[in-house]
Parts: C-alpha cells; structure tokens; sequence
C-alpha cells in the first residue's frame, strides 16, 4: 500500500508536533513547510522539510511544483484572505485540504451543553474567533459550489509540556510561588475542557485521507473537564506551593484590560464541554486521555528544567497586582 503523502504548513506548534510524530508512527510520509529559524519544538525525524512562505503563495507553488499531496494541512490559516489563497494554492494537488479552525468559534456563550458540531458559530467578543468563522464560511462555499476537499477541525484549549494554560503563562506560577495573589476568572467553578496535544493527536491524524471527513467539521477535544479552581490548583500543586486565589468577574478584567477581557469574555470564562461522538464515529481508539493533574506535572517540569522560558510578563503582572488588590475578599 502507498503510503499517505501529506503536507503540513507549520509542523512544530503546540498541537502540531504531537500531530506530525504520530502521523510518522503511522508510516506517513510527511512533508512540512517552513519558513525557517529556531523552534522550541524540534522537527521530528523522518519528515520532509521544504522552506517557503505561505504567505507568499507565488514562492510556494515554485516549492512544491514537483508534488502532489494527498492531504494538506495549514495549522498557520487565521484570516479570509490566508484560506482564500490557499484555495487558489491546492485546488486540483490535493483529496483533502484540512483547515484549523477553533473552538472559540462555537456560539458564545453556548445556550446549551454539551456542544455538538452543529452548535451555532456566533463569537461576538473575540476578534481571532469571528476570523475563524469567517474562514470556515468561505471553505464551505467552495465546498459546495466547486467540490473543494475541505475537512474542518476545531481544536479547544490544548497544550503540551511547553504551555502554562493561563493568561500571562508563567507569570501566573511566577506570582504563585512568590506568594501573590493570582486572577482565576469569575468564581471558578465553570468547567473548561483541557486537551493534551498527543489526546488530540490520536483524533487528528485518525481524519487524514478519510473521504467521509470532506466537506465535515469535527471538534477533537479531551472528555475531561475540570473546574478553573481545579486547574489553577493543579498548577499549584506541581509546582510545590499553595495557591491564593482571587476570582476576579471578566467583565471586570475586560473593564480594566480590553485585550486580557476580550480573550476571557470570548473564551475562558464559560463553561465549555464538548461531546466527541462526531470523532469517534470515524476513529473509535479515540479515547484514554492524559488527566490535567499529569499534564500540569510535565508543564511544571519543562519549566524547570528550561529556566530561560521562565519569562514574567510585567505588563500582565501589572494587571494582575491592580485586580487583587481591587478584589481580595475583605471583612466588612
């Protein structure tokens, strides 16, 4: 059998490099395109590399003039425009053109749990979501009226060791282990669904070259969903320290911070669980997921065995003394 030739745009991102190491344990023959430089996430062994510019189509189609894909990937798409030129790129090279949208792009806040893939895309407080939904909009159309192989993926929160899971990264477990108050959004106890990389992974590579994901969207999401209190704690305890939460409204944060704000009140500050039915009707070993209070021990690892990532955001660190001092519970 021939093996699966699929190209990757990007390759060595959060959800990215788990996705390429599997899909080279499964025997296909990857390619990925970059545009070069360092990466915190080295390029697995046994891919193709090939360097170019997406955002220079002209310069790709010279790159690649000599292959065909059976699956293109582009994890790097954000705007109309980034899949408009894609479209243009792969028409007639590829059976299927896999499109990384969002699962921000669901409706916001959702009327009901769980979401399905046919709940409503409607984000009206962030930006990168309404971009999202946008792209997705354009894909369908060419989809429908001229055949174009789209398969839609929305990934939600999803991590590897490299990613502390919070607004601000690390200088939220900078200020915990100082012993200062850290932001959880609202009372914390909205439930958040939080996906390890090499979870979604096993999803993700399952659609590739699957004719009955054309013209579909899947969510590829972990079934654990714990509450912020639970996650912030998680951290905490990895890191060795006892926590001093303060629950700070997001409506409060976005009064203070707009972009800070816009991210939660568009995202993070509902509760979010999803129903995977849809993905394992096409890949049922989709299942046995790495709990959060693993996960939160390899983050806190990596982090101490990399100390030059340990980088605190000031501004953010700002922001976070101005709202505990504002919303530290105090006896009346």
């Amino acid at each position: 059998m021939t093996a699966l030739k699929v190209l990757f745009i990007g390759g060595t991102g959060i959800i990215s490099s788990a996705c390429a190491r599997l899909a080279l344990e499964r025997g296909v023959d990857l390619h990925l395109l970059k545009r070069g430089g360092p990466s915190v996430r080295p390029v697995p062994q046994g891919a193709v590399v090939h360097f170019g510019d997406i955002r220079r189509p002209d310069t790709v189609r010279e790159v690649l003039r000599a292959h065909e894909f059976d699956v293109v990937v582009n994890w790097v798409a954000f705007t109309r425009e980034h899949v408009a030129a894609d479209v243009k790129l792969f028409s007639g090279h590829t059976k299927q053109y896999v499109f990384i949208s969002s699962a921000s792009a669901y409706q916001t806040p959702p009327a009901r749990l769980p979401v399905t893939e046919s709940t409503p895309l409607r984000n009206p407080y962030w930006a990168y979501s309404r971009q999202k939904i946008e792209c997705e909009e354009l894909l369908t159309a060419e989809y429908r009226e001229t055949g174009f192989p789209v398969t839609v993926v929305r990934p939600s929160h999803t991590y590897d060791p490299t990613m502390v899971p919070f607004d601000g990264g690390w200088t939220v477990i900078d200020r915990m282990r100082r012993g200062k108050g850290v932001v959880v959004p609202g009372d914390g106890t909205s439930l958040w669904t939080i996906t390890h990389h090499t979870d979604f992974a096993r999803g993700f590579v399952g659609l590739l070259g699957r004719h009955e994901a054309i013209g579909e969207a899947f969510h590829i999401t972990s079934d654990e969903s714990p509450t912020w209190n639970h996650i912030y704690s998680a951290m905490a305890r990895a890191a060795g320290v006892t926590p001093d939460l303060v629950h700070v409204p997001s409506d409060a944060v976005m009064a203070l911070d707009e972009e800070w704000g816009s991210a939660l009140l568009g995202d993070k500050a509902n509760s979010m669980v999803f129903d995977n039915s849809k993905i394992r009707s096409l890949v049922p070993d989709f299942a046995g997921f790495i709990p959060f209070d693993h996960g939160a021990r390899e983050i806190i690892d990596w982090y101490d065995s990399n100390p030059e990532h340990q980088v605190v955001d000031e501004r953010m660190d700002a922001l976070m003394d101005r709202l505990v001092d504002a919303y530290r519970p105090r006896p009346l």
